[in-house]
C-alpha cells in the first residue's frame, strides 16, 4: 500500500511482513499444535498414577488403599512405567485436534468471508476431527494392548505395531476407523462451539487463577458430557478393534452384535460410563486449562516483544 512520507514524497510500503514483525504471530500455525501436545502431556503425566491404581483394581480386584500401597511400594520409576504409549497417542491426538482446528479456522475465515463465524468454526472442527481420525493406528494398538485376550501375544506397543503391519497389513491398523470418524468430527464441533459460551456463563474471573479455574470447569463439564454422549460409539469401536485378523465388520453390524450381547437394553451400552465420566471430567479440565495457559504465556511474551520492537 502507498503513503506519504514527512517530505511529501509518495512512498510504497511492502505488504509483506518482515520475519521479525510481531504482528505475524496471528498467522503462525505451529503454536496451537505445540500447545495441544503440551496440554496432553500435562494431562497424562498428572493422571497416569491414578490410572495405574485403577488398572490394578480392575486386574487384581484390589481395594483402592491396597492398590495405592502396592504402587507406592514399587517406587517412582515404576510408577510411570508404560507412560510412553499413551503419551504418544494423546500428544499426537491433541496436537492435531487443536492445531488443525485453528489452522482450518484461519484458512476458512480468509477464504469464506461471507460465511458466519459459527459455520466456519463448525467446518474447521469437523475437518480437524477427520484429520485426527487418520491416526487411528495409535488407538487401534492401545485397544489391543488393553484387551486381556492379547496379553501374551504382544511384548509392548512397538511389538504390536510390528506384528500388525507384518502379519496383517496396513488395513488392519484402521479397523474401527468408521466409529472414530463418527465420534471425532461431531464431538469436535460441539467442543469448540460450546467451550466459549460455557465459560461465559461462569462468574467473571478477577485474577489469572480464577480465569484458569473457569477454563478448567468449562473444559471439564464439556469434556465429561461429550464423553458420555459418545460413550456407546466408543463401545462399538472397542468391540470392532478387539478383533485381530478376520473379516471386517461394518459399524451397523458391530452395533447390532453388541446390542444383542447386552440383552437389547440401551442402559447396558453405558456400562463403565461413571468411571469414564470421572476420568473425562479431570482430563478435559486439565487439557483445556493447560492449553489456554500455554496460549496466554506465548501471547504475553509476544506483547513484550512488540513493545521492545516499538521502542527500537
Amino acid at each position: 500500500m502507498s503513503g506519504i512520507n514527512q517530505n511529501g514524497v509518495q512512498c510504497h510500503q511492502s505488504t509483506e511482513r518482515s520475519p521479525s514483525d510481531p504482528s505475524k504471530k496471528d498467522d503462525r500455525d505451529w503454536p496451537d499444535f505445540v500447545f495441544g501436545a503440551g496440554a496432553a502431556a500435562v494431562n497424562i503425566l498428572s493422571t497416569f498414577p491414578a490410572h495405574k491404581v485403577m488398572f490394578r483394581q480392575q486386574v487384581e480386584g484390589l481395594r483402592i488403599r491396597y492398590a495405592v500401597r502396592q504402587v507406592l511400594r514399587e517406587g517412582v520409576w515404576n510408577l510411570y512405567r508404560g507412560v510412553v504409549p499413551p503419551l504418544m497417542q494423546k500428544g499426537t491426538s491433541m496436537a492435531i485436534m487443536f492445531g488443525s482446528y485453528h489452522k482450518f479456522q484461519r484458512m476458512l475465515s480468509r477464504n469464506l468471508t461471507n460465511t458466519s463465524p459459527v459455520a466456519t468454526s463448525a467446518i474447521a472442527a469437523m475437518l480437524a476431527g477427520t484429520i485426527e481420525a487418520l491416526f487411528t493406528p495409535f488407538e487401534r494398538v492401545q485397544t489391543l494392548m488393553s484387551h486381556r485376550g492379547h496379553n501374551e501375544r504382544f511384548v509392548n506397543t512397538f511389538h504390536a505395531f510390528k506384528v500388525i503391519g507384518m502379519q496383517y497389513g496396513l488395513r488392519e491398523y484402521y479397523r474401527g476407523f468408521t466409529p472414530i470418524l463418527l465420534r471425532n468430527g461431531p464431538s469436535n464441533v460441539l467442543f469448540f462451539g460450546l467451550r466459549g459460551p460455557i465459560k461465559s456463563i461462569l462468574p467473571e474471573a478477577k485474577t489469572s487463577i480464577g480465569n484458569a479455574a473457569n477454563d478448567f470447569v468449562s473444559g471439564a463439564v464439556l469434556g465429561a458430557c461429550l464423553s458420555t454422549l459418545f460413550f456407546p460409539v466408543n463401545v462399538v469401536k472397542s468391540h470392532m478393534q478387539k478383533q485381530l485378523g478376520g473379516d471386517f465388520v461394518n459399524c451397523v453390524k458391530a452395533f447390532t452384535v453388541v446390542f444383542n450381547e447386552r440383552g437389547r437394553r440401551t442402559r447396558r451400552l453405558f456400562y463403565g460410563v461413571s468411571l469414564n465420566y470421572t476420568r473425562a471430567l479431570v482430563s478435559w479440565g486439565i487439557i483445556n486449562s493447560t492449553y489456554e495457559f500455554l496460549k496466554k504465556c506465548l501471547g504475553h511474551r509476544s506483547v513484550l516483544r512488540t513493545k521492545m520492537h516499538t521502542k527500537a
